[in-house]
């Protein structure tokens, strides 16, 4: 059997939207090894096609990078080099280098790597993929597997997808329908303040919704703020894949531009997507699933990739109307929406 190692070294919405790449690899009866850093496992954990996991922080990708020390590489390439990969493909984001891996994997024996790169690889890469355009990042990185001669089979859709089944979160939501807003950002620029979460949550149950806060243990103040009396505080309540259950059960989950809009994408929930345009929507919108895209997209922060707003009062999500969220979620949550939406304000 083929051993291919598919590397997504980022953040967890990162990998779910790699999704799609490693079910082409997989559907050729590889043995598809996903390599991912400690802040994108427990994505990976939950992606159909992955046989096992392995997980290396890389300094070149980490938002908080460890020391590149020999005895740290070393070690990682002795790890590779004992499985025995036949093929790699190192998937990257636009402004990320698959170079420093490349690397590492020529030392540790891997005769065959493919990436998108800009950059001139020399003998790193056997494929040096280029895209043209701004595709969406799940058909960007598909279009690398494909280039290598793996494809989706027929029955495939294309779409993000989880392993199911997904665990019972019953205990958690209960019955009858619900609305999930996640507040939180990994990056602060892409976050609406809490006050705004909390007016748009008060809205959303004053329409009649019933409405689940979610975060990580880390945003359990942010979620308990956000909640107050008008909705279930759920931060730091469930797992990932607790998280994904709430998000599959839901009619409309509301975020911003973070992992959790996409694991509910993977998840099949349709969203309202609360989107500051320091990256583009083109690209990083939830994929694959009915989405409605709020916050102004001309703002003077687009396309700089800012991690904290340069724009006092971050206005160009602040200024989104909860009424519009409301009917955003209206729209979404009927039976009859079945394809992708794009709307901005």
């Amino acid at each position: 059997m083929t051993r291919v190692l598919v590397a997504r070294q980022d953040n967890l919405g990162d990998v779910l939207l790699a999704g799609p790449c490693v079910r082409a690899v997989a559907a050729s009866g590889a043995h598809v090894t996903l390599l991912t850093g400690p802040h994108g496992r427990a994505a990976g954990e939950l992606l159909p096609g992955v046989a096992d996991l392995l997980t290396w922080t890389a300094p070149w990708i980490d938002p908080e990078p460890p020391p590149v020390t020999a005895e740290d590489t070393g070690e990682f390439v002795a790890l590779v080099r004992a499985k025995a990969f036949d093929r790699a493909l190192v998937l990257t984001s636009f402004h990320q280098s698959p170079l420093p891996l490349s690397l590492l994997l020529r030392q540790a024996g891997v005769p065959w790597i493919g990436a998108i790169s800009e950059d001139y690889p020399g003998s790193l890469l056997d494929l040096r993929h280029r895209v043209d355009g701004d595709p969406p990042e799940p058909v960007r990185m598909l279009s690398l597997a494909e280039a290598a001669g793996f494809s989706l089979p027929p029955d495939d859709h294309g779409a993000l997808a989880l392993r199911r089944p997904l665990p019972n979160v019953a205990r958690l939501t209960g019955g009858g329908a619900y609305v999930v807003v996640h507040p939180a950002a990994s990056v602060p620029a892409r976050q609406p303040s809490a006050a705004w979460s909390h007016e748009t949550v008060r809205a959303l149950a004053a329409d009649g919704h019933r409405v689940f806060v979610t975060g990580a243990p880390s945003e359990r103040a942010l979620t308990r703020q956000v909640a107050g009396s008008s909705a279930v505080d759920l931060g730091g309540r469930t797992s990932l894949a607790e998280l994904a259950a709430v998000l599959s059960g839901a009619q409309v989950v509301v975020a911003p531009n973070t992992g959790p809009a996409h694991l509910a994408a993977a998840a099949g929930t349709p969203v309202v997507s609360l989107f500051a345009p320091v990256v583009p929507p083109e690209r990083w919108a939830p994929y694959g699933v009915p989405t409605v895209v709020l916050g102004d997209q001309h703002a003077s922060c687009r396309a700089t990739r800012a991690r904290m707003c340069p724009v006092p009062g971050h206005p160009c999500l602040e200024t989104i109307d909860p009424a519009d969220v409301c009917r955003a979620v209206t729209a979404l949550a009927q039976p009859e929406v079945t394809s992708p939406v794009a709307a901005a304000t």
